[in-house]
C-alpha cells in the first residue's frame, strides 16, 4: 500500500513529467486520496527534507548580507519551534496569527504551526491596531507571533491571546514569550499531529478590492495539495532557484514563496529591499542563478521601464499573477530577453486555476487554459448556463481539492459564492475556439457606454502602451448623452508632467488604437488607490465619480471636447 508521501510524490511527479504536455497532464492527473490523515509539513516537507543539505531558503538583504538554510536545517528548526510553541500552550486547532517579514522565522514558524495541527492566520506587518483587532476577533485568534519591533501594535488590541515575539536579548517586551528560546531546545523530529484532510490549516483575509475583506478557510489539503497545480504552472524542478515578488501576509506569498517551490524541491530565493530598484533586482536574479521568476504586473511594468539589456541570466520561466498582465509588457520582455511571461489566474479562495502552461502557445491577453484537476466553466449571468462568455466559475459537481471550504462567519456571502452548483469567482471572461480564456473584468468593473459593454482591462492595456503612462484604471463617468463614458485615471511614468499636452497625447493615442465605442473620453492624472497588497481599487474611483456627480467631489480632469483636434 502506498504511503501518504508516496501518493503525494506520484501526483507531483506526474505533473512534472507532463510539464510540457498539457493534454497529457489534464488526461492523467487526479487529486490524490490520503484517507484519514494528512499533514503537509510532516508527510511531505519533512519526508523530502531530512538529511538533505541542498539550500531550501536563501535570503538576501539590501545591504548584501545573506543567509542560506538547507532543507534539513528547516526541518530541524521547525521541530524546535513547534516544541517551543507547544510548551507554551499552542494546541491542534488553535488559531495562530503570524505577522512577520521575509525572514527565516516566517518559514520555520509556518512549518511548526502545521506540525502541531494548529491553524495559521498570516497577516501583513503593515497593519495597525484597528486591522489587527478585526482579524483577531473574526479569526478567533489564540496566539500571536510577531517581531519585537511590532509588538507595540498589539498594546490596545483586545482579546485573550498568548504572545510570542522574535527579537534579540533585551528586546522582548514584558508579557511576551521569547520565540528564539526554541533554538536552545534539543528535540526529536515532530510527530504527526493526526490532522485529517478536512481539518482547517490556513485562514486568509482577502485584500478587499471592492468591500470588507472576507475570511477564507483552507484545509490541510486545499492549499498544500491544491498547489500541485500551481507548481505545474511554475515549472520549477528539484534544485532550481525560484524567486517570487510578494509580501508576506497575502495568499500569493504562500502560493509561490512557500508551497509551489517546496513541492518542486526547489530553493526559495528572497531579495529584501525597502524601495524597488529594477537594476538591483536584475543583478540579484543573475547573481543567484534564478531559474523561475514570478512577479505581479506592477513589478513587470516597472521592469520594462528599466534597462533590460543585461539579459535574463539563468532564467527559464517567467510568470505573472495577481492581476491580468497587459500584452505590451509581454512584448517588451520577450524582445529584450527572448522569454515569454506566462500569465496565471487564481484567488485567495482558489489556488491557481487557469494559466499559460509550459509548452503551449501563449496568446496575448489570455490568462491561458484551465489547470489539471480544476473544472473551470464560464457561466452566462442571464441564463445561468455554460457559455463562451460569462463569469469564471468552478463546477462543484467536480469540486477540486484546491477550492476553499468557504467564508468563515459569513453564511450570506458563502451561499452567494456557491449558488446554483458553481463557485462564483466574480470575474468575467471569454473563451476562444482553442479553449483559451481571456479576462474581461470583475463583475463590478465591467460597465456599459452607449449600450456597448466596456472591459476596463482592454482599455487599460492600450493606455499603458503609451510611454507616459505607468499605470491606468478605467471607470465609468456619468454622461448626459451616453449615460456613461470611459474615463481613465492615469499614474504618469517618470519624466512626464500632468499637462494639457500630455493629456492630449494620451487621449489621441487611445483614440487611434481603440474601437470608436471604446474611446476614452475623459482623463485625470491621479495617484491610483490600491489595497495594501497592491491591487487597484477601482471601487474607490467609481465612488469618486459618483460623489462628483452629486457635487461632493471636485475633479481635475481633461475631456475630449477640450481638444478640438480630437473631434470627429
Amino acid at each position: 500500500m502506498e504511503s501518504t508521501t508516496e501518493k503525494y510524490r506520484a501526483a507531483r511527479d506526474l505533473l512534472q513529467e507532463s510539464s510540457r504536455d498539457y493534454a497529457a497532464a489534464v488526461a492523467r492527473f487526479s487529486w490524490p486520496d490520503f484517507g484519514e490523515r494528512f499533514n503537509w509539513a510532516v508527510d511531505w516537507f519533512d519526508a523530502v527534507a531530512r538529511g538533505v543539505e541542498r539550500t531550501a531558503l536563501w535570503i538576501v538583504e539590501e545591504d548584501g548580507s545573506e543567509a542560506r538554510y538547507s532543507f534539513d536545517a528547516m526541518a530541524r528548526r521547525s521541530d524546535q519551534v513547534a516544541a517551543q510553541l507547544a510548551a507554551h500552550g499552542v494546541r491542534r486547532g488553535d488559531r495562530v496569527l503570524l505577522m512577520l517579514n521575509n525572514q527565516v522565522e516566517l518559514w520555520e514558524s509556518m512549518l511548526a504551526v502545521m506540525k502541531l495541527g494548529a491553524v495559521i492566520l498570516p497577516t501583513t506587518t503593515a497593519f495597525g491596531p484597528a486591522d489587527l483587532a478585526d482579524r483577531i476577533a473574526r479569526g478567533g485568534v489564540k496566539h500571536v507571533l510577531t517581531n519585537a519591533a511590532d509588538a507595540g501594535k498589539f498594546a490596545g488590541v483586545p482579546g485573550e491571546y498568548r504572545r510570542f515575539a522574535v527579537g534579540d536579548e533585551g528586546e522582548i517586551p514584558e508579557g511576551w514569550i521569547d520565540y528564539r528560546g526554541a533554538y536552545e531546545l534539543d528535540v526529536p523530529p515532530a510527530a504527526h499531529p493526526g490532522t485529517a484532510p478536512s481539518d482547517p490549516q490556513l485562514l486568509y483575509f482577502t485584500s478587499g478590492t471592492t468591500n470588507r475583506p472576507k475570511l477564507v478557510e483552507h484545509t490541510q489539503v486545499s492549499y498544500p495539495v491544491g498547489h500541485l497545480a500551481t507548481s505545474f504552472w511554475v515549472a520549477a524542478k528539484p534544485g532550481d532557484v525560484h524567486l517570487n515578488i510578494s509580501s508576506p501576509g497575502w495568499a500569493k506569498h504562500a502560493w509561490s514563496c512557500f508551497f509551489a517551490p517546496w513541492i518542486a524541491e526547489a530553493t526559495i530565493f528572497i531579495y529584501n529591499y525597502k524601495r524597488f530598484d529594477a537594476v538591483a533586482l536584475q543583478n540579484q536574479i543573475r547573481r543567484a542563478g534564478v531559474n523561475t521568476f514570478c512577479a505581479p504586473p506592477t513589478v513587470w511594468r516597472m521592469l520594462i521601464k528599466a534597462d533590460l539589456s543585461g539579459g535574463p541570466g539563468a532564467l527559464r520561466e517567467l510568470l505573472s499573477a495577481g492581476e491580468p498582465l497587459n500584452p505590451e509588457v509581454m512584448d517588451q520582455v520577450r524582445e529584450a530577453w527572448g522569454l515569454t511571461i506566462r500569465d496565471g489566474y487564481g484567488q485567495t479562495e482558489l489556488p491557481l486555476a487557469v494559466g499559460n502552461v509550459p509548452g503551449m502557445p501563449v496568446k496575448p491577453g489570455s490568462m491561458g487554459l484551465p489547470l489539471p484537476g480544476v473544472p473551470i466553466v464560464l457561466v452566462d449571468p442571464v441564463t445561468g448556463k455554460p457559455a463562451d462568455e460569462g463569469e469564471i466559475c468552478v463546477d462543484l459537481a467536480k469540486r477540486p481539492m484546491s477550492l476553499m471550504t468557504g467564508y468563515q462567519g459569513d453564511p450570506e456571502r458563502n451561499a452567494e459564492a456557491m449558488a446554483n452548483g458553481y463557485y462564483h469567482t466574480g470575474d468575467v471572461a471569454s473563451r476562444d475556439s482553442d479553449g483559451y480564456i481571456f479576462y474581461i473584468g470583475r463583475t463590478d468593473d465591467v460597465f456599459k457606454a452607449s449600450d456597448y459593454k466596456i472591459s476596463p482591462f482592454e482599455l487599460e492595456s492600450v493606455l499603458i502602451e503609451h510611454p507616459a503612462v505607468a499605470e491606468a484604471a478605467v471607470v465609468p463617468a456619468a454622461d448626459e448623452l451616453r449615460l456613461a463614458v470611459p474615463k481613465a485615471y492615469v499614474a504618469l511614468a517618470a519624466g512626464y508632467e500632468p499637462t494639457r499636452e500630455t493629456a492630449f497625447e494620451i487621449l489621441k493615442y487611445a483614440r487611434e488604437h481603440l474601437a470608436p465605442y471604446q474611446r476614452v473620453r475623459r482623463l485625470e492624472f491621479f495617484e491610483l488607490p490600491k489595497t495594501i497588497s497592491g491591487k487597484i481599487r477601482r471601487v474607490d474611483l467609481r465612488g469618486r465619480e459618483e460623489r462628483a456627480q452629486l457635487g461632493g467631489e471636485e475633479l481635475t480632469e481633461w475631456r475630449e471636447e477640450q481638444f478640438p483636434e480630437l473631434r470627429g
